[in-house]
C-alpha cells in the first residue's frame, strides 16, 4: 500500500457524545469523450472539475445534455463486432498500424471501434505470435451503447468496454508501476486540517447538529495526490472515483446498489464493534491468482476477479501526523472482505469499478510485456501506442486537485467516528511475478485464430 494512501481518525468526546461522524469525499467518474469539452469535464458522472482543479457539484442538467450529444455522435459498433463472444482478439501490431492509418486520414480522429477497443470488456489472454511478429490480447467482448449516465458500456452486459486511452497510459507508464511510489491515488486532509479538526472535537461536550458543517470547515479541502500517471487522464479520473464510491458505501452515505453489502457503521452496530484510539482505512488492489502460462512462453492467461479492497488501522495524532499501525480492525476486514466478494456484482451497477478493474488487467498485460521483453521476442515494435513521446496523445481532463470534506453522522456510540481513509494501489508487477506452467493455456492458444497481418480485431 502506498504510504500516501488516504489514513482516517477517531477523535472520540470527552463527555456524553452519541453518535458516529463520517467525513468523507464525494467522487465519481465518467468516460472520455472525443469533443464536448466543457460538458467532458462538469457534467460527467456526478462531479464537476474547474480549471483549477477544485471538485464541485456537476452542472444543472449537463449529464442529461451529454448523453443527448453523445447519443448523436457516439457510433454504434459494425455488425459484425456487435456479436456477444467470449473471445475477442486484438492484435497490438495491427492496431498500432490502423491507429496511426485512422489519424492520417481523418485528420488526427479515430473511430469509435478503436477508441472503444472493439468493444473488448476484459483481458484474460494474451497470445504471442513470433512468426508474425506480433502480440494479441483478447477477452469478452460486445458491441456498446451510451447508458443513462453517459458511460459507454456494452449492449446487452451493462459493464463499460475498455478504452483505447487507458490502454496507452498502462503501456507508457509500465515502468513507473514498479518504481518509487507506483502507479497510485490518494485524498489526503492537511495535517494542519487534522489539527485543527482535532483542536474543535476536543472542545466540544455535546452533539448537535451545527457541529458536522463546522466539522467541514476545520478539516477544509483535501488534497488529491496521484503518482505513476497522467493527472489529467482518464486513467486518473478513474482511480479517485472508484475510492470514494467505495468510501460512499463503507460510510453509509449512500447504499450499495447491491444485495449482501452493508456499510461498514451498519457492521459496526450489528456486531457491537467497539471503537478505540485506531481507525481502519480501506484501499483497492489488484486480486489475480498467479498468471498461467505455456511451457513455450508464448501463451498466457490471466486469472482472478481483479480487485479486491484491503484494511489497515491508523492513528491520528493530536497534530494532525498520521501513523499506519499494520494491524486490523476485525469490523473493518470483514467489510472489506464482503466488499471484495461483491466486487464483480457491484461492477455491473456502478460502472466505476468496472473501468477500475479494466485498469488493472491493462496494467498486467503491460507488465507481463515488459518483464518478459515479449515484444522483442516476436520482433515487434509499438512507437505510436507505446512510447511517451509518440504525437498520438492521451486525451486530456481537467485534473483533480482538490475535494471538499463532506459530513453525516450516525448513532453509534459514545465516539465521533471520523474518517478519510481510502486510495488504490495498482501493484501489477507484483501480480506478473507469479506464474504457473497451465497446459490448457496453450491449448486455447491453438484453438485461436492465428492473426492474418491484415485485421487488428477479429472473434
Amino acid at each position: 500500500m502506498s504510504r500516501r494512501a488516504l489514513m482516517p481518525s477517531r477523535v472520540g468526546l470527552k463527555h456524553a457524545t452519541k453518535f458516529a461522524v463520517c467525513l468523507v469525499f464525494i467522487v465519481q467518474c465518467s468516460v472520455l469523450w472525443a469533443g464536448h469539452n466543457f460538458f467532458r469535464n462538469n457534467s460527467v458522472g456526478g462531479i464537476s472539475i474547474n480549471p483549477a482543479g477544485v471538485v464541485g457539484q456537476p452542472v444543472k442538467g449537463g449529464r442529461a445534455l451529454l448523453k443527448k450529444h453523445l447519443d448523436h455522435d457516439v457510433k454504434s459498433a459494425p455488425v459484425d463486432m456487435s456479436k456477444v463472444v467470449r473471445m475477442r482478439m486484438i492484435s497490438l501490431r495491427q492496431l498500432e498500424a490502423a491507429v496511426d492509418d485512422a489519424r492520417t486520414k481523418n485528420f488526427g480522429e479515430i473511430p469509435d471501434e478503436m477508441k472503444y477497443l472493439a468493444g473488448l470488456q476484459r483481458i484474460e489472454y494474451v497470445f504471442l505470435y513470433p512468426e508474425q511478429n506480433d502480440i494479441v490480447i483478447a477477452g469478452p467482448g460486445e458491441g456498446w451503447r451510451v447508458d443513462e449516465n453517459a458511460n459507454v458500456v456494452g449492449i446487452t452486459t451493462g459493464r463499460p468496454v475498455m478504452l483505447l486511452d487507458d490502454l496507452l497510459v498502462a503501456l507508457r507508464c509500465v515502468n513507473n508501476a514498479r518504481e518509487g511510489l507506483g502507479i497510485s491515488c490518494s485524498i489526503d486532509p492537511t495535517q494542519e486540517g487534522l489539527r485543527k479538526l482535532n483542536t474543535f472535537l476536543a472542545k466540544q461536550t455535546t452533539f448537535n447538529r451545527s457541529i458536522p458543517k463546522e466539522m467541514e470547515r476545520e478539516l477544509g479541502p483535501q488534497r488529491i495526490t496521484l503518482t505513476g500517471v497522467p493527472e489529467d487522464s482518464h486513467f486518473a479520473r478513474v482511480m479517485v472515483a472508484a475510492d470514494y464510491r467505495m468510501k460512499r458505501y463503507a460510510m453509509d452515505l449512500e447504499k450499495a446498489p447491491v444485495d449482501g453489502l452493508p456499510s461498514f457503521l451498519d457492521m459496526m452496530i450489528e456486531k457491537k464493534g467497539k471503537l478505540s484510539n485506531m481507525m481502519p482505512r480501506w484501499w483497492l488492489a489488484c486480486n489475480y491468482e498467479s498468471v498461467a502460462r505455456s511451457e513455450d512462453g508464448l501463451a498466457w492467461q490471466l486469472r482472478g476477479p481483479g480487485v479486491k479492497a484491503m484494511t489497515e488501522e491508523s492513528l491520528i495524532g493530536s497534530d494532525g501526523s498520521v501513523k499506519a499501525t499494520g494491524h486490523k480492525n476485525p469490523i473493518a476486514q470483514m467489510w472489506a472482505d464482503s466488499f471484495t466478494e461483491k466486487y464483480d456484482e457491484l461492477s455491473g451497477k456502478d460502472i466505476v469499478f468496472g473501468e477500475l478493474r479494466n485498469l488493472m488487467d491493462m496494467c498486467v498485460v503491460a507488465a507481463l510485456i515488459e518483464k518478459y521483453g515479449m515484444l522483442d521476442r516476436v520482433g515487434c515494435k509499438l512507437p505510436v501506442i507505446t512510447a511517451n513521446e509518440s504525437d498520438l496523445a492521451i486525451r486530456s481532463w481537467n485534473s483533480p486537485k482538490t475535494v471538499a470534506s463532506q459530513c453525516s453522522f450516525r448513532k453509534v456510540g459514545r465516539n465521533y467516528l471520523i474518517t478519510a481513509s481510502g486510495g488504490v494501489q495498482v501493484e501489477s508487477w507484483k501480480v506478473a511475478e507469479k506464474t504457473e506452467l497451465v497446459d490448457t493455456v496453450r491449448e486455447t492458444k491453438s484453438q485461436a485464430r492465428t492473426p492474418d497481418g491484415r485485421k487488428w480485431w477479429w472473434n
